[in-house]
């Protein structure tokens, strides 16, 4: 399955929803988290005038992350948590190692 991750150093799930400028997109299976992919985003969190609401931010972003299971971010707010379920990508906040908090989060996936 592919999981998205919001991370700035590429080690640790350590960045917000609203502030990843990329996702890391990580195939897990079988006891393992592989790199496959990385997409460039527009930010979440920043100031358009004539968007105050960035939906179009965030339905831009649901679209990169499309055949994604899941996306983990550091920290998330409750529109883009609930946007994202109803595109059928499972939000969670996590912090820690990529690979390990990965394979853990499969078990329950």
């Amino acid at each position: 399955m592919l999981i998205a991750v919001a991370s700035k150093d590429g080690r640790e799930i350590n960045q917000h929803f609203g502030h990843a400028e990329r996702f890391l997109i990580y195939h897990v299976a079988d006891g393992d988290a592989r790199l496959v992919d990385e997409k460039k985003v527009e930010r979440y969190c920043s100031f358009d005038p004539e968007h105050p609401l960035r939906g179009h931010l965030l339905k831009e972003i649901a679209e990169a992350l499309h055949g994604c299971r899941a996306v983990v971010t550091a920290q998330m707010g409750e529109h883009p948590q609930g946007e994202l379920e109803r595109l059928g990508i499972e939000p969670f906040v996590a912090s820690g190692p990529i690979k390990t908090t990965l394979l853990e989060l499969a078990k329950i996936l």
